[in-house]
């Protein structure tokens, strides 16, 4: 079953102050933070530390561009997901969840 969430990144969000000024985009590295952090939180995994397993971003994401997560669990555990600004495709991937009891991640 596939889930859809708004994601929320502010257009004053620091990271892009430095990440081209003049053309400001948000970076991959926040995109896909603000992603696994929604999607953590929506799971009820707050607790696990989660692993990209692939990700692409066939397009930029520029302040103030209205967000939208989209995901569904394989039957592996693991979740595919999309961002889209708008109509368009931001970034996609794969994530993986390994739950922690010491502060380490199972492998």
């Amino acid at each position: 079953m596939e889930v859809s969430l708004p994601l929320s990144v502010a257009a004053d969000h620091p990271a892009y102050a430095g990440h081209f000024p003049g053309q400001p985009i948000l970076p991959g590295v926040v995109l896909l933070d603000e992603a696994l952090h929604a999607l953590a939180v929506r799971q009820g995994l707050e607790g696990a530390v989660g692993q990209i397993k692939s990700a692409k971003f066939p397009s930029p994401v520029t302040p103030g561009e209205a967000l939208r997560l989209r995901y569904v669990e394989t039957t592996a555990g693991f979740f595919r997901f999309e961002v889209t600004a708008g109509e368009r495709l931001a970034a996609s991937g794969v994530f993986a969840f390994a739950a922690t009891g010491s502060g380490t991640a199972a492998e």
